[in-house]
């Protein structure tokens, strides 16, 4: 039963994003997303964790916000491959950018979180920094959604 399910689930992801730039930078956030909660299930410190969950559970309610972005470029422009999609005044171009960086800061705030746990900072120090790297996340996923709407 499962590979049935995950073969629609591909099928449907084929569907609406495509196969180009715009599935790519939806999968990248998603790995990212991925990675961020395996480093929080492994941290020795529960309490720490524990108190990382509400900015996680953030993090992973952009994911619909991303996908949905990544299928509204994809249906307005079209991407098969690695080239960003002409547009008037580039503005594809700076919606696949923000949507790059938001996966990259998505990266960033795994590492913060990795760098937290053998920190021995005080516990509000720490989580701060994660908090600081998802709010970067989230500027990022603001920003492509509203150029992909003025665009």
């Amino acid at each position: 039963m499962g590979f049935l399910r995950d073969y629609r689930a591909a099928r449907r992801d084929e569907a609406e994003l495509g196969l180009g730039v715009w599935r790519r930078a939806h999968d990248r956030f998603r790995r990212g997303l991925d990675r961020f909660h395996q480093i929080l299930e492994t941290m020795p410190d529960k309490a720490f964790a524990q108190a990382v969950v509400p900015t996680a559970n953030a993090l992973a309610d952009l994911l619909p916000e991303v996908r949905a972005v990544c299928a509204e470029a994809q249906r307005t422009a079209p991407s098969t491959s690695t080239d960003i999609p002409a547009s008037a005044g580039g503005y594809l171009n700076d919606v696949h950018r923000e949507l790059s960086r938001a996966g990259n800061a998505m990266a960033q705030a795994a590492e913060a979180l990795t760098m937290a746990r053998f920190v021995r900072d005080d516990e509000a120090h720490r989580l701060e920094i994660v908090a600081r790297r998802a709010e970067a996340v989230r500027d990022h996923v603001r920003r492509a959604r509203e150029l992909l709407e003025r665009g």
